[in-house]
């Protein structure tokens, strides 16, 4: 009796899947703010604990809608910004040090973070990583021109990669 209970608890419950909302971009699974279906251990295991997704409720989903309108708003201000000064960028030249081999290969790639935070501390203009154009990280000494879009304008500027002993 007690098996076919459980059993068809089972059968209308299925406890291999779970919807989750992902609080963050995860590599193979989707972007911040989607609701996936995964398997419940790997939700439980890796996912939860790490801070990555909760699960899918209503009262989640009313909450994720309120912080997404939130980010969608604060990126419109950051593009804007962007877009005002988005003249004082272009053309400019920023020097990133950063640890090689005498072969002139970095040990650390640099990525659109570092140069958002080059950006700000040559130029004083604030960045969004996002808004920079960079197919993969920059991993070898020399010049490189980067190009920054903020809504329907362009801007292209020279990174500038020297090695540091």
């Amino acid at each position: 009796m007690f098996y076919f209970i459980v059993f068809k608890t089972l059968q209308t419950f299925d406890l291999t899947h779970m919807k989750v909302i992902l609080l963050r971009d995860v590599a193979k699974l989707g972007k911040r703010f989607e609701i996936k279906e995964v398997s419940s251990g790997h939700a439980l295991n890796l996912l939860i604990p790490q801070g990555l997704v909760v699960t899918a409720t209503p009262e989640a989903m009313r909450r994720i809608e309120v912080q997404k309108k939130q980010v969608e708003g604060e990126r419109a201000i950051h593009e804007e910004l962007l877009v005002k000064n988005i003249k004082g960028l272009d053309g400019a030249t920023l020097n990133i040090a950063g640890k090689a081999n005498e072969k002139g290969h970095l040990f650390a790639g640099i990525h659109r973070e570092e140069i958002a935070k080059e950006i700000e501390k040559q130029t004083q203009l604030q960045v969004d990583p996002s808004f920079i154009q960079l197919e993969h990280p920059l991993k070898e000494v020399g010049e490189y021109d980067i190009v920054v879009i903020g809504g329907a304008k362009k801007a292209k500027f020279k990174v500038v990669v020297e090695a540091v002993k």
